[in-house]
């Protein structure tokens, strides 16, 4: 089973999100909770007559999406139709790039680096068109298997998106993850995309196994359905292999309440689509000084960032890496630091051990987070002066992230206060002497039993009582004990 050969590559679509309008009309994009069929217009819609227009902002973030994937950009490129008969696109064709019969599409021939198990793994870009989004097929009572009838929403009609093609390079569903969540990071930053948005980012898998068919995994909606989706057809297709069945070339579909993937149809072959030039579209030429003017107003990106965390913040690789890996984390970070004024390294352990695990559990988003970076700083400083311990810290932070309350807010709520007062904990200790008689005992000849009974003084105080205090008291009592004296 692992020797068979596994080959993937895969179809990302980019909404351009930042666009105000459409691709190739005046049509508001931001299409999210409207109402069905309200954000039209003929051109969108592909009524006889209509003309469209190509909206010049999406040529720009195209070339900076190419610009940071190092792919070769076209100086003269085309739009075609795409003929196929789906029911959403009005005018049963989709306007698109072509990269044969004299087709060119925005960039071709690019990279992006992986680095996979500390070794770096190239996969390489075939090439990134310019294209229009379909409407929305909607599942009122179920979905694309059990729902007895399909609605259409068009407003997604025309929503430009790139759709950005590998070159089947990807060996495992592991290494189809970090290539998405890497791209995602640079979508981010560059601030052409907002990936968190539902629909923004939709993922084609194609996977093959020792020369057997090609699967396509259409509109798969999360990196961790990718990585699951491929995990299933790996074992499916391999399966299959070793009982001697032949894997046939078809489109499945992915169901993320089941776990398995499902036939839709046979897979369409180049030909089906019957390309042509779109005629109502002329060439349009991208000169040097074009493209060297977007280059010099790209922001800083993750690459490059996760070097500059590392140099200005002293951060380890593995703690920089995860940072950038989600611009939002990266932008919480540094605002963190900047407020905290201390060790960036403390706001990064407590950002990645504790922030993010917690966000994990709740299956939340950066974005959904009611706490801020200065919230993270002042729970900081609260640790630093002593006020409560990293206990406590790590106990009041999930009710920051839900509820949004300041860290002093819920520590007097909650009377988390540090207890610090020798006069306080003396009885505390006194208690716990009286309970663990053997442990006494045992931290009067072994100097590290002491450890356990400041355990038992932190469990009794729930981690309020200051270990130093706690411990010097200890070790004055345990004196007292050896030169005779009765304390208990």
């Amino acid at each position: 089973m692992e020797e068979l050969k596994v080959k993937i590559g895969l179809e990302v679509h980019v909404q351009l999100t930042k666009l105000k309008t459409k691709l190739f009309c005046s049509c508001p994009s931001d299409y999210r909770g409207k109402p069905p069929n309200t954000y039209v217009c003929p051109v969108c819609l592909g009524l006889p007559g209509s003309l469209p227009k190509v909206n010049i902002k999406a040529i720009e973030y195209a070339i900076m999406v190419a610009l940071a994937l190092n792919c070769k950009i076209n100086k003269r490129i085309l739009f075609f139709r795409k003929h196929y008969f789906y029911p959403d696109m009005t005018k049963n064709f989709q306007i698109t790039q072509y990269d044969r019969a004299g087709g060119a599409p925005i960039a071709v021939n690019g990279y992006l680096k992986l680095n996979v198990n500390g070794k770096e793994k190239i996969i390489r870009i075939r090439r990134i068109n310019i294209e229009e989004d379909p409407g929305k097929l909607v599942y009122p009572t179920g979905s694309i298997i059990t729902s007895p009838y399909t609605l259409v929403d068009y407003n997604r009609a025309g929503i430009a998106l790139l759709e950005i093609v590998t070159e089947p390079d990807i060996e495992t569903p592991a290494e189809a993850r970090l290539f998405l969540q890497k791209l995602r990071s640079i979508l981010e930053h560059l601030g052409v995309c907002d990936c968190s948005l539902e629909g923004a980012v939709r993922t084609d898998a194609n996977i093959s196994i020792a020369g057997g068919g090609r699967v396509e995994i259409k509109n798969i909606g999360s990196v961790k359905d990718v990585e699951k989706a491929l995990a299933y057809e790996v074992l499916r297709q391999k399966e299959a292999f070793l009982k001697g069945v032949s894997v046939r070339s078809e489109t499945r579909h992915w169901d993320d309440v089941r776990k398995v993937t499902v036939p839709l149809r046979v897979k369409e072959e180049e030909q089906d689509y019957r390309y042509f030039p779109e005629a109502d579209i002329p060439p349009i030429t991208i000169t040097d000084d074009y493209i060297e003017k977007i280059a010099k107003c790209m922001p800083e990106l993750p690459d490059e960032r996760i070097k500059r965390f590392q140099k200005e913040y002293g951060l380890p690789q593995y703690d920089a890496s995860v940072l950038v890996s989600n611009k939002k984390l990266a932008d919480f970070f540094e605002e963190a630091v900047k407020l905290y004024g201390g060790n960036p390294k403390k706001v990064a352990n407590v950002i990645i051990n504790d922030f993010l695990r917690w966000l994990h559990e709740k299956n939340m988003r950066i974005s959904d987070v009611k706490t801020g970076p200065g919230d993270i700083a002042e729970l900081l400083k609260l640790m630093d002066k002593g006020i409560i311990s990293i206990k406590i810290a790590k106990e009041i932070l999930p009710e920051m992230i839900v509820t949004g309350k300041k860290p002093k807010e819920i520590v007097r709520e909650k009377g988390l206060l540090r207890i610090s007062d020798e006069q306080v904990l003396k009885p505390i200790i006194l208690r716990v002497f009286s309970k663990h008689k053997k442990a006494v005992h045992d931290a009067l000849k072994e100097e590290k039993a002491i450890n356990y009974l400041i355990g038992q003084v932190m469990k009794l105080t729930r981690g309020r009582a200051d270990p130093v205090i706690t411990r010097n008291i200890i070790v004055q009592l345990l004196e007292k004990i050896r030169k005779g004296e009765n304390i208990i």
